[in-house]
């Protein structure tokens, strides 16, 4: 496995880093990780030792403000300071790896970034892997966070809102312990104006989900407790594809590839992939 790291600069200047993980020989596919919220490209090592032995290329981001790229943690003006990112990485990726497959897999504020970039680019990939996705309000937020999250968002957009509970993360208690001792996780609030842009782009995907047209697959666990299950069947339920699968694992929290159960979820998406390449 060759493993490279790398950054590029946003149009304002950031510093965004990357990373890759390759089989020794040319990959068969191009697999594009699309983080979650406060965390980082670094904890989906059970996709890369699942994924690169079997002749796949892994490819991650940081976003702005999360791992070892720039940026206020947690923050953005705008939900495009995240999609803008993935576009100029994409576009590097399909340089460096020219007429390959490309699958964008995205796990759960990463799900709602890949399913919003997804509005406007999905033509150029092969399909899409997305995993607990953020895409649905959660019936537990009541309107008045949702309307001081707004407020706030204009007053004082830098103020912590939300802080993700940790213990959601995975069934499993180690996951959880690595989870919090990780440096690179970020785990105080949420900021004001990140969450309202999220539920902007929540509100854009559930209005034009009915628009997407590729091969893609989602994954959640019936036990997740830190995003609604409901928002992965809604966006299978109303998207227009014609090959479209979904996958809901009885029991299993958040994190789908770091649970106890997580070789069924890899079998899985490792067979939906060799059907799509």
């Amino acid at each position: 496995m060759i493993h490279t790291e790398g950054n590029f600069k946003t149009s304002s200047g950031a510093n965004i880093y990357y990373q890759s993980w390759q089989p020794e020989s040319a990959p068969i596919a191009v697999l594009l990780v699309v983080h979650g919220l406060a965390e980082h490209s670094g904890r989906y090592m059970n996709v890369v030792n699942h994924f690169v032995p079997r002749g796949y290329a892994v490819y991650g981001l940081d976003h702005l403000g999360h791992g070892k790229s720039d940026g206020t943690r947690v923050y953005v003006d705008r939900l495009a300071d995240y999609t803008d990112p993935l576009k100029t990485y994409f576009d590097l990726i399909q340089g460096w790896h020219p007429g390959k497959p490309i699958f964008m897999l995205g796990h759960s504020m990463g799900g709602l970034i890949t399913s919003y970039y997804l509005l406007d680019h999905q033509d150029e990939l092969q399909g899409a892997i997305i995993s607990a996705p953020a895409v649905k309000v959660s019936d537990s937020i009541s309107p008045v966070t949702i309307f001081m999250g707004k407020l706030l968002s204009n007053i004082t957009p830098k103020a912590g809102l939300l802080a993700l509970d940790a213990s959601g993360v995975s069934s499993d208690p180690q996951v959880v312990k690595d989870y919090v001792n990780d440096p690179l996780v970020y785990t105080g609030k949420t900021t004001a104006r990140l969450a309202a842009e999220m539920l902007g782009g929540m509100q854009r995907v559930t209005a034009e989900a009915g628009t997407l047209h590729l091969p893609f697959i989602v994954v959640q666990g019936s036990a997740d407790k830190l995003v609604d299950p409901d928002g992965a069947k809604m966006l299978y339920e109303k998207a227009s594809s014609s090959d479209k699968t979904i996958k809901i694992y009885d029991g299993y929290y958040h994190e789908v590839f770091n649970e106890p159960g997580r070789a069924q979820v890899l079998q899985d998406v490792e067979t939906w992939l060799a059907a799509h390449c």
